[in-house]
């Protein structure tokens, strides 16, 4: 059954010290002065689940319904994944932890909406390392866009090199913390973080350019990450 969002409490989280955090999370104040909206953290994590979904933060809508990814972009991402929507909300499967968890504005110039702002980086600075301490279980993180690929790829090396996924590995820095890379290039060498990370696009509709001009994106990284996926919930204990 799909967890009811507007009710935070009710998440099987499977951990006291993950409820507690993720209570102090969305009672979080720290950008309210730069954010055009009343602070909302939106983001789902349980200490059971196997799936990571690393986005970059919350669009107005997802903000006023207080659920990720329940737009285009997300039904998208869904089918990207080939998982229900009952499957996605299920926070003992997939944990979403975006960059910015509070929907950052939107830019403009000469009037016209140009996309949402970066995400506040007091998110990733203040609570990512501690929240994902508290999900152990991680075996597979899907990193979507620019943001969210300048903040894990680098801490994936030590993915690569030590041949173990946890969550330590995915929040401490590495040396090349720094080193930036373009959404181009990191899926072109999906295959080096593989099978722990997959390099996704952004799924969202701005992006239909950039699929139609790389159709090896659907024809060969998705099959291989949707059986991937099948085999995770395939295998994920029934927490009932």
């Amino acid at each position: 059954m799909m967890t009811d969002m507007s009710h935070p409490a009710s998440e099987p989280n499977g951990s006291a010290e993950l409820s507690e955090l993720l209570q102090q999370i969305r009672a979080c104040q720290l950008c309210q002065a730069e954010l055009p909206l009343p602070a909302k953290p939106i983001l789902q994590a349980s200490s059971q689940a196997r799936i990571l979904i690393a986005g970059q933060a919350p669009g107005v809508k997802n903000h006023h319904k207080g659920i990720p990814f329940d737009d285009a972009s997300g039904e998208r991402l869904r089918a990207w994944l080939n998982v229900s929507r009952e499957q996605f909300y299920d926070p003992a499967l997939f944990a979403i932890v975006p960059m910015g968890f509070c929907f950052p504005g939107t830019i403009e110039r000469n009037g016209k909406k140009q996309g949402d702002k970066p995400p506040r980086p007091e998110c990733a600075a203040t609570w990512h390392a501690k929240l994902l301490a508290l999900m152990p279980q991680i075996e597979l993180v899907l990193v979507l866009g620019q943001y969210a690929i300048d903040h894990h790829l680098p801490r994936a090396q030590a993915i690569v090199t030590d041949g173990a996924l946890n969550s330590q590995a995915i929040a401490v820095s590495t040396p090349q913390a720094n080193k930036k890379i373009t959404v181009t290039q990191a899926i072109e060498q999906w295959a080096l973080y593989w099978p722990r990370l997959m390099v996704m696009p952004h799924p969202s509709p701005r992006n239909n350019l950039w699929l139609k001009q790389h159709p090896e994106f659907d024809r060969e990284l998705l099959p291989t990450l949707q059986a991937r996926i099948a085999d995770l919930l395939a295998s994920t204990p029934d927490p009932k």
